[in-house]
């Protein structure tokens, strides 16, 4: 046999016990709940669904009540941030401007180490001034 024969009579034994299976039965009609147990889960529905309700109503006043608590401690935090921002701008304006800014300042720093070095240069150099220094 071939190798592909072979297969196929083994995936075809593998089904052949799915043809001779069974259905199950419905269960009788003898199994059904008596009255009184169906009357006992509909007043316990019914219970439930009155507990759902009354939840339902406590979590919608809890939501209204916080949302209120938020929406006023939200107004108060918008008039603090609106005072704050009128404190800063006063502050501001009644700074006077600096006399260098950062751009200024390096400058300033950068000529002020430049003559220095000059300066130094010119007394470590003394009286030596001769003219061959140069050339060579």
């Amino acid at each position: 046999m071939r190798h592909a024969s072979l297969s196929i009579s083994f995936v075809l034994l593998l089904g052949s016990p799915l043809l001779w299976a069974e259905e199950t039965p419905p269960a009788p009609a003898a199994s059904n709940p008596p009255l009184a147990a169906a009357t006992a889960a509909e007043a316990l529905v019914d219970e439930l669904e009155q507990r759902l309700a009354e939840s339902e109503r406590l979590r919608q006043e809890l939501e209204a009540t916080i949302s209120e608590r938020e929406s006023s401690q939200l107004a108060r935090l918008r008039q603090e941030n609106q005072r704050l921002r009128l404190q800063l701008k006063e502050a501001q304006a009644q700074q006077p401007p600096p006399l260098l800014d950062e751009r200024q300042r390096w400058l300033v720093i950068g000529s002020g180490i430049a003559l220095g070095g000059v300066i130094l240069g010119a007394l470590l150099r003394g009286r030596r001034r001769s003219r061959r220094e140069w050339i060579n």
